[in-house]
């Protein structure tokens, strides 16, 4: 990884490095960061000669060389300086919250509108809502292109960015073209490699955020950290992780709550953590102490589903979304313990 002297390489200094790179079979990525640019090197930097002409620019400050299945994400990479902003609220310095229902349901509007129009009363800093949805069950509601137009009238009512899950490249194509802001990849999609590129060549260049939660048969850390790898290795660091409950379930929640594993990510890499309760728990009444518990773990934020009614939601929303004023609740006390974090 290299660190330039000032903020960005001049496109005669990119070109020279080029050059330097390709002699020995490497190539580099620009990653864009919001302070400085960081200059990753694709293929073997290990070569000593490399390092020493490159390190011997006078426009280099130095070459990270960096042992780790994940060069990018890693807590020691030069990214950890790189600040995520969404939502008006910077990662980090403040508690950024989500939320939003379930699914959009394209023939009941209002529903979504005077949801979004309660969670900004209660001060959400971004909304959520399920544009097309993952299905176990092949007759189930899949979800319905209209309910993008939904999802954007209620960004332009609220002037809240939004948040929406996609599957392939089509639905990818049609978020980005519509303005959505965060692009959620969902659990049956977490190790979707082919996908993930797509999401990372798609939104290079941009200021889109990425919502990537961790795949519910996910395992080990490294793998969840090195999936996002994927994403920010195409150029944009804005990637957030989500824990959201994996397998096997406890007994009585949907999933089995992985907050805790806040600290771990936060010890292997800098990416921000935002935990999604409603999916950990699966039931309204738990939501609450879900949610307290993640902040208390050192996540930086939370994406909950919210409905004005529950009831007349679609998806999960009759069972795990809870009302605006509840989250407004629940977000004066999850406030009160980042405060006590400091």
């Amino acid at each position: 990884m290299i660190i330039p002297k000032g903020p960005k390489l001049t496109d005669e200094q990119l070109e020279e490095l080029t050059r330097i790179l390709g002699d020995f079979g490497c190539r580099i990525q620009v990653i864009e960061g919001a302070v400085q640019n960081i200059y990753a090197i694709l293929g073997d930097e290990r070569h000593e000669l490399l390092i020493n002409r490159i390190e011997g620019l006078d426009y280099i400050d130095r070459v990270d060389t960096i042992q780790s299945p994940h060069k990018l994400l890693d807590a020691r990479s030069e990214l950890k300086n790189h600040k995520t902003i969404f939502g008006g609220i910077e990662l980090g310095k403040n508690l950024l919250t989500i939320a939003g229902p379930c699914t959009i349901d394209p023939k009941n509007p209002n529903l979504f509108y005077e949801t979004a129009e309660a969670l900004k009363e209660v001060g959400v800093h971004a909304l959520r809502g399920g544009v097309w949805k993952p299905r176990t069950n092949p007759y189930s509601y899949q979800g319905d292109d209209k309910a993008l137009e939904i999802l954007m009238e209620g960004a332009s009512r609220t002037g809240l960015p939004v948040n929406t899950e996609v599957m392939d490249e089509g639905q990818l194509k049609l978020a980005l073209e519509a303005g959505v802001n965060m692009l959620q990849i969902g659990t049956r999609n977490a190790l979707n490699y082919s996908l993930l590129r797509q999401v990372g060549q798609s939104i290079a260049g941009k200021d889109t955020v990425v919502l990537l939660k961790r795949g519910r048969h996910i395992g080990p850390i490294n793998e969840f950290i090195s999936a996002a790898e994927y994403i920010v290795n195409f150029g944009n660091p804005n990637v957030m992780l989500c824990p959201r409950g994996t397998l096997p379930t406890l007994e009585g929640y949907r999933s089995h709550p992985d907050e805790s594993i806040t600290p771990l990510l936060k010890e292997k890499t800098w990416a921000p953590v935002v935990v999604d309760p409603s999916h950990s728990v699966g039931k309204a009444m738990y939501v609450e102490a879900c949610s307290m518990a993640a902040i208390a773990y050192g996540s930086d934020g939370l994406c909950i589903e919210a409905n004005i009614d529950p009831s007349k939601g679609l998806g999960d929303d009759p069972k795990q979304a809870i009302t605006p004023k509840a989250f407004g609740a629940l977000r004066n006390k999850c406030e009160a313990i980042w405060a006590l974090r400091g």
